[in-house]
């Protein structure tokens, strides 16, 4: 069974760029973003590891850590890091995990267990590995999306899904197309009289759709 939301991550030694890490020591009292791809030097993984580059301010403001996954190894992630800086006009800071003994690829449920990589494989072989998990500082997964060897990765989503959940974790929720600065939704486990005291002001759209300004 792989992992799922609200699973704790395992707990792995991995070898990156940057040295070996241990990836609940990594986590620490921050959130993680996690981003694999299936292979070093390809044209979309290139600008999307480049957006993450870009955005370093933006996961800093969120005490939020960035970490690569690639099937590739160090030697490949120190020389790609040139072109992602290259396209990016930004450094990449963050550490790239090479998983070439597909360790992380199956612990995160990224491709079969049993799966093994050819000779002379190409990306098609690992495509699977384009995944992005949230973590939370409990370690826990809190989001998991997966995207197709064609589709870059919306950056500016995975920045607006992790400001959602830091405002989840706050004890609301938060409605389709959520952004900073807008109204929240009361969960309906709580009701409007201890909504009213823990939020103030509470608008109630139907019986079970009630919003409150979002809490600081």
């Amino acid at each position: 069974m792989g992992l799922r939301i609200n699973d704790t991550i395992p707990d792995l030694t991995v070898t990156t760029d940057k040295g070996d890490i241990s990836l609940h020591d990594w986590v620490g009292d921050s959130w993680a973003v996690i981003f694999s791809h299936p292979k070093d030097f390809t044209p979309v993984c290139t600008t999307e590891f480049g957006a993450v580059a870009q955005l370093a301010d933006e996961w800093a403001k969120r005490n939020t850590k960035v970490l690569g996954v690639s099937v590739d190894g160090v030697e490949d992630h120190v020389k790609w890091k040139a072109d992602i800086e290259k396209v990016a006009n930004a450094k990449a800071e963050f550490a790239i995990v090479a998983d070439e003994g597909l360790e992380v690829a199956k612990a995160f449920d990224m491709l079969p267990a049993e799966y093994v990589l050819p000779d002379g494989r190409t990306p098609a072989d690992s495509a699977t590995v384009r995944s992005v998990f949230i973590i939370g500082p409990d370690k826990q997964v809190k989001l998991m999306m997966t995207y197709p060897m064609t589709v870059g990765r919306n950056f500016a989503e995975i920045i607006r899904a992790l400001d959602g959940l830091q405002m989840s974790a706050k004890g609301v929720a938060t409605p389709a197309n959520w952004e900073v600065g807008q109204d929240v939704i009361v969960p309906p486990a709580v009701s409007t009289e201890d909504a009213q005291a823990k939020f103030g002001d509470v608008t109630t759209v139907l019986p079970y759709l009630r919003t409150v300004k979002a809490p600081g």
